[in-house]
This record gives C-alpha cells, sequence and structure tokens, in this order.
C-alpha cells in the first residue's frame, strides 16, 4: 500500500480536527503511508457537501453504510455522536476496514466489548482517538517513567476542567444527552484523565467516586456547532441527564494512588487538561494549555538548586520535532491529531495494532462504569467486578 484511502463519518469538531491531520502526515511526515481523503459522510446533504469542500474531501456522502461497503475505502474514521459509534464500527469491522473511532468508545462497557470483539474477529487494525498522549513533552514523561527516573510511582492525580457550559442558558446540547453522549464531564472529559493515567502509570484496580448535576434543565438548542450553540432563554427547555462534574479516588494494581477531577464548571479554565506524578526519585508536571513544557523534577539535583525545572519539548531529542519547526518554535491542539493519524498510517504499514487502540478503549470505559457504579452504590468498586 502507498496510500490509506479514508472515508470519514462525522465532519464538525472532530471532523475537522482529523481532516487537518489527514492533510497535513503527507506534508511533514513524507515517508508515512498517505492518507487520501476519498469520502466525507453526514446526515446533512448541504452540509456535509461544504464541510467536504472546506476540508479538502474529494466527495460528500449522506449513507454511512454505503459508504462501508465501498471497494475504495480502506479505513472509516467515526467521529459521530457517541451514541453511532457501536452500529458503524461493527458493521465497518464485518466489511474489513480499518477503524479510527473517537473516544468515548462506545456508550457502555458491553458495547465497548462487542465492538473489540468485531474488531478481533476481523483481523482489522483499530484505534481510539485519545489525542493528548501524542504531546511531546506527554510523551517525554512516558519515556522519564519508563526509565525509571522518577524511581517507585506513588502518586498520579490528574484533572480536566473547562467553563463552557458555566451559563445556565447554554443550550442543551447533546453532549448533556446521555442517550446520545454516554455521559457528561465524566465520559468526555474524565476518559482523558484515565487514559493518561493507564498510559503513565499503569492499570487501576479499584476506584470510588461521586458526581453533580449543577444545572438541571436547559434551554432546547435551536442550532449546534461542535461546542457552540444557539437557543432561546425564553423557549421551551429540556433535561439534563449527564454530570456536570466527577470527582473519583483510584488504587492502581502497582500500589499507586489517583485522584481525578473532571468538570465543565471550572470559572476560567478553557481547557486545562493536566497532570502531577510523583515518584520516589523526583515529580512531573503537565498543563495542556501549556502543552509544550513539561515540568520536571530530580531529588538527586544538588540541594542549592533543587526545585521543578521547565523542559520545553520543542527539540529533536523529543518525539516527532525533528519533523516541525526549529527549537523553541512550538506546536499547538491539531499537531497531537497528526501524530495520532501518524501512529495509525504506520501500524496499517507495519500489519500491527496502534496505541492506543479499542483495547484501551475498552479498558478505559470499564474504569468510567466502575465510578458511576460506586456513585450509585456508595462504595469502593473493584475493577475485577466489571
Amino acid at each position: 500500500m502507498k496510500q490509506l484511502r479514508v472515508g470519514m463519518i462525522g465532519y464538525k469538531f472532530m471532523g475537522k480536527a482529523h481532516s487537518n491531520a489527514y492533510r497535513s502526515v503527507p506534508m511533514f511526515f513524507p515517508d508515512a503511508l498517505k492518507p487520501e481523503m476519498v469520502a466525507i459522510c453526514g446526515r446533512n446533504e448541504a452540509a456535509v457537501q461544504e464541510a467536504a469542500t472546506q476540508l479538502g474531501w474529494n466527495e460528500s456522502v449522506t449513507d454511512w453504510k454505503a459508504l462501508i461497503a465501498r471497494d475504495d475505502i480502506d479505513l472509516i474514521d467515526i467521529n459521530a455522536p457517541s451514541d453511532a459509534h457501536k452500529e458503524i464500527a461493527i458493521a465497518a469491522a464485518k466489511a474489513g476496514k480499518h477503524i479510527f473511532c473517537e473516544k468515548p468508545l462506545a456508550l457502555t462497557l458491553s458495547d465497548a466489548r462487542e465492538m473489540l470483539q468485531a474488531a478481533e474477529e476481523a483481523g482489522i487494525v483499530h484505534m481510539v482517538g485519545f489525542n493528548y498522549r501524542f504531546s511531546p513533552a506527554v510523551k517525554l514523561a512516558k519515556k522519564l517513567i519508563e526509565s525509571g527516573r522518577l524511581g517507585k510511582i506513588y502518586h498520579f492525580r490528574g484533572w480536566f476542567l473547562q467553563d463552557w457550559i458555566l451559563d445556565p442558558q447554554f443550550p442543551l446540547v447533546w453532549r448533556l444527552q446521555k442517550d446520545i453522549a454516554g455521559s457528561g464531564s465524566h465520559g468526555d472529559l474524565g476518559a482523558h484523565i484515565i487514559d493518561m493515567a493507564h498510559y503513565l502509570v499503569g492499570d487501576i484496580a479499584e476506584v470510588i467516586g461521586m458526581s453533580e448535576t449543577f444545572i438541571k434543565e436547559r434551554p432546547l438548542a435551536s442550532e449546534m456547532t461542535g461546542l457552540s450553540a444557539t437557543g432561546s432563554a425564553d423557549g421551551p427547555k429540556g433535561q439534563v441527564t449527564v454530570d456536570d462534574a466527577t470527582l473519583f479516588l483510584a488504587r492502581f494494581e502497582n500500589g499507586a494512588l489517583g485522584s481525578f477531577e473532571a468538570t465543565r464548571f471550572a470559572a476560567g479554565h478553557r481547557c486545562t487538561n493536566s497532570f502531577e506524578i510523583n515518584g520516589s526519585l523526583g515529580s512531573i508536571k503537565f498543563d495542556f494549555e501549556r502543552m509544550n513544557e513539561l515540568q520536571v523534577y530530580f531529588t538527586n539535583d544538588d540541594e542549592d538548586v533543587q526545585g521543578f525545572r521547565r523542559v520545553l519539548a520543542t527539540d529533536p531529542a523529543h518525539d516527532y520535532m525533528d519533523a516541525w519547526w526549529p527549537p523553541g518554535h512550538t506546536i499547538g491542539f491539531e499537531h497531537t491529531f497528526t501524530h495520532e493519524v501518524l501512529e495509525l498510517a504506520n501500524a496499517v504499514a507495519e500489519s500491527r495494532q496502534p496505541e492506543p487502540n479499542f483495547r484501551d478503549g475498552v479498558k478505559c470505559q470499564a474504569v468510567l462504569e466502575a465510578v458511576d457504579k460506586s456513585i450509585e452504590e456508595r462504595r469502593w468498586v473493584p475493577l475485577s467486578e466489571m
């Protein structure tokens, strides 16, 4: 294969991010398998035609089943709302198509497991979209942990804070409806923190949590685009059926302790996706709002210069950066998707599974549901119960 022929289902926030990545990979990683943007699919014919023109797709279609059946498609990219993931992914797997699916993988753990089973039985390449893994600073964090430079890991604390629905008059978008989104901040934001913890520290053994929905009703949305929407404050309202904030504690299988916080009600926080990890020989801190930096502390530094140091992860020594700009020239959110697509393209070319894949999606979903069970039953829940 010289090209990876892509059919994408969904065309809004994530659709734009994925499209940009498909276009960027050949320019900056010319040795990789080249994505060919064959067709984009959506329910609104006029809107998806406009998206195809804007985002650079060869054509637009409205029937995802027909798209999957086409012989000129190798990969199905699923970034439609969460309630559509399972049906599309299983159909794509049965058709022998590779799959790139946005997170969370499914509405439920049982659905996620069905998707994984279908993908494994079909022998296809499957990937789930945890893009924050692909920040060079996060890759540096992974290397420091794996090399033992932080020693034994004692603590992981992660938080993903946003404020985009702080206004009680913000409309009832699909992300606030459980039957479509599956969950609120827990599954949308918390999933990223959980995957980061799995990636950097290891598997979680047990959890205990709490959650709250601060605004119970919101005006119905008349129009939705990405994370924005319009609606009338004087019009009819609908019930919010997901959490606004979820917090939980965790114990990892390796003995480390974890704390996790996901909220859309943290005023002043646009996208504070952060973690701190403490080990016996040092600590690291990361905040995606300053995604090119990793704060690093080592206990074996001389006493008179001990303290956190700022490492700017933009040198050729840092993953991916030799393909971009001179040292000190930073990259942004969109580059994480380019690196994600690069991993996917390389996995297809090398006949291996990319990381993260559907197994990681299932593992994340198990933690999400264990936390929900803990909240409902007000107790610690072992992951072995899931």
